[in-house]
């Protein structure tokens, strides 16, 4: 198991990419089996063993597991009795559980992980390819995927995966290749390598860490949710979200932990007015912004760092200056009246580039050519520049280097000293625990339990999130000194 490490840009997903046959070299040579190979397309790198599981996932949503899977190798099983015996077959013998008449739209983001990992199995791949594949895990999932690859290593596959989580890749990995800006600038053996070590090697500075020393919570609420409610269309009429009602002062940061597709969309869909609440009340200062749709909401200062960057952030084949204008297009600097002001929109973005170190050649390049972690810089210097009163930030650091994490940490932080009111969603449960002031547990629609940042863990949250747990969780310890969760005390 072998660990590839760097900074957003430093071309970890471009080597995996020219690895898989996606993007071809300029020079230097790939070896398989002690034989020299060039690729030409993913077809070649699958024939010879190498498959590859994106960051973000390549399934059809409407389609069944099995069909997800047979999907353009319908010559080696078929689509019928054969192809569901040989997934059955893999999916026991590697331990993944998969289902195979299960729809894609209906898993959970392990499941779904578990479908990708099966798929370039199915098409005989003895070397596979991780991007990023705890992003979106919970602790108890990230366990599980563990497990599952000691499974694979077990039986002799080979795995490389990229990861900005340093404890899970020096945990896990046999060997860390450390890449900066294109070039590999170290390796490391992780029984003789410390997080803090590899962060340095990594981006030249320490590891940093989400904690918020000082509270700034006020007594005045900025957004109130009651009794919020949200029907899934269509005749099945089930409750996606169910009874919601919090409150979040001028100051504080409340954080929403939970298993993603639970609700955690929808209720961002309600807040920024995508969607329309079947029942319940939105007030924002005190004013009632229910049915108030969304260009006016982002006007009155609601800022949103959208959980899929690409689906609902960018607009991958425009120029970061046009980027720059997106969701702000009636607002300074980026209109001047009736009339969009180019200019100055495009004297801003050098300004967010620079001061959110978004490594880009210039800003008339396209979203789509900088890494992912650049272009989530981007998005957070684009809404942090609005000033918002509100924001929701929906996995502000997914997929970001250790620098860039700090960077966006340093900015909510400021805001938030400032009177910003936060709803934070994450999948990172320290950055969760560090960063809010509140925390809420949502479980399928309903908020289910609620913490305090101080004293918990994110093993006693990661176990509330999976239903075990309600109400107010207590970080326990037990009598002989060992700490009990909240799950071992509700049992």
């Amino acid at each position: 198991m072998h660990a590839l490490v760097g900074e957003n840009g430093a071309g970890k997903s471009t080597l995996m990419k020219i690895l898989y046959g996606m993007q071809k070299p300029d020079e230097g040579t790939i070896t398989v089996d002690g034989e020299q190979v060039a690729f030409s397309s993913p077809a070649d790198a699958i024939a010879r063993g190498i498959g590859m599981v994106h960051q973000h996932f390549m399934l059809a949503d409407q389609l069944t597991v099995l069909e997800n899977i047979v999907l353009g190798s319908e010559k080696l099983h078929g689509i019928g009795t054969a192809a569901r015996r040989a997934i059955l077959d893999l999916s026991d013998r590697y331990g993944l559980g998969v289902r195979p008449d299960a729809y894609i739209e209906d898993l959970g983001v392990a499941d779904r992980q578990r479908v990708e990992i099966l798929k370039v199995l199915y098409r005989g791949a003895t070397t596979l390819i991780l991007d990023e594949p705890t992003a979106v895990l919970v602790p108890q999932e990230v366990d599980a995927l563990f497990d599952n690859l000691r499974e694979l290593k077990s039986e002799g596959l080979s795995v490389i995966f990229i990861s900005h989580k340093l404890g899970e890749v020096l945990s896990v990995a046999d060997d860390i290749t450390v890449i900066r800006r294109g070039t590999t600038v170290g390796t490391a053996i992780p029984s003789e390598t410390t997080p803090r070590q590899l962060a340095e090697l990594m981006v030249g500075s320490e590891l940093p860490t989400p904690e918020t020393a000082e509270s700034t919570v006020t007594d005045r609420p900025m957004i109130q949710v009651e009794g919020l409610k949200l029907l899934a269309a269509g005749d099945s009429g089930r409750a996606l979200l169910d009874d919601i009602s919090f409150t979040i002062h001028e100051g504080e940061v409340l954080g929403i932990a939970g298993v993603e597709g639970n609700g955690q969309t929808e209720l961002i869909d309600a807040l920024i007015g995508l969607k329309h609440a079947d029942s319940g009340v939105i007030r924002m200062a005190g004013q009632d912004i229910t049915a108030v749709p969304t260009r006016k909401r982002r006007e009155d200062g609601i800022g949103y760092i959208p959980e899929d960057r690409h689906r609902h952030g960018l607009l991958l084949e425009s120029p970061l200056w046009e980027n720059r204008i997106l969701g702000h297009v009636t607002e300074k600097p980026n209109a001047r009246g009736f009339l969009l002001d180019l200019k100055s929109a495009q004297a801003d973005t050098r300004r967010i580039v620079e001061e959110y170190d978004v490594r880009t050649p210039g800003i008339d390049v396209t979203a789509a050519s900088l890494s992912g972690g650049n272009q989530q810089k981007l998005i957070v210097g684009r809404e942090m520049s609005h000033k918002p009163r509100f924001l929701i930030a929906a996995h502000p650091t997914r997929g970001v280097d250790v620098g860039a994490q700090a960077q966006i940490w340093d900015q909510i932080r400021e805001a938030r000293r400032e009177g910003l009111a936060v709803l934070l969603i994450s999948a990172d449960l320290d950055e969760l625990i560090g960063l809010s002031d509140t925390l809420r547990v949502i479980y399928r629609g309903r908020l289910v339990a609620d913490a305090d940042p101080a004293t918990i863990t994110p093993e006693e949250l990661g176990s509330a999130m999976t239903g075990a747990a309600s109400g107010h969780l207590e970080h326990v310890e037990s009598g002989d000194g060992s700490e009990a969760s909240e799950e071992d005390e509700t049992r």
